[in-house]
């Protein structure tokens, strides 16, 4: 079945074609799918973000559309960045850089360290049908950037039991353990009961 993946971050469309694919799904880019539209995400959770995003590409392209919307989410600072993980520190933070290292300098002197990174996932159809699931990833901030992989926080992001950070760990091992890894889990099984009428 083909569906379009309602973001313009490479790499959230490359890790969620990587954990899909494997079910036998075509996933277009925004770009393939011919959107071109503005999607406004004024939601106030992760799942509200999502939904906006899926139902927006869905109703332009007539395809079923998949969004997800994450952030990190860290105890100490009362769950912040949360939904604004993309831009936090804006508009002074321009960068994925900038937005790290403000995060670092926000966490000086704490010593609660806990913090998750959080995603939501949900499958637009056009008949008006959802499909949503949720995953988390638990770790704490770490004192300084590690690693050469992943995106946006991993390089701060410390494993639970690991003592390795997202960006140090194989692209392969993160699409088993990370936060969207456990949302596409949910969304494949709850998808796969969809099409066959049973959900």
């Amino acid at each position: 079945m083909k569906f379009v993946v309602a973001t313009n971050n490479q790499h959230k469309l490359e890790e969620l074609r990587e954990i899909l694919g494997a079910s036998g799904h075509t996933l277009l880019s925004l770009g393939e799918s011919g959107f071109s539209g503005e999607i406004i995400e004024d939601g106030d959770s992760f799942e509200a973000n999502a939904r906006i995003k899926a139902q927006t590409v869905c109703k332009a392209t007539g395809l079923p559309a998949i969004a997800d919307d994450s952030g990190i989410c860290v105890d100490a600072l009362d769950g912040a960045p949360g939904i604004y993980s993309a831009r936090y520190g804006a508009p002074e933070c321009k960068s994925d850089a900038d937005r790290r290292q403000l995060l670092l300098r926000n966490m000086e002197g704490k010593s609660d360290r806990n913090a998750h990174f959080a995603c939501s996932i949900v499958c637009a159809f056009p008949n008006g049908d959802e499909i949503s699931s949720y995953g988390e990833c638990a770790g704490e901030i770490g004192f300084e950037e590690r690693g050469d992989g992943g995106f946006g926080y991993d390089c701060i992001f410390v494993l639970d039991g690991r003592g390795l950070t997202l960006s140090e760990i194989s692209a392969e091992e993160k699409n088993r353990v990370s936060h969207r890894a456990e949302a596409v889990k949910g969304l494949v099984g709850r998808l796969d009961r969809y099409l066959k009428g049973s959900w």
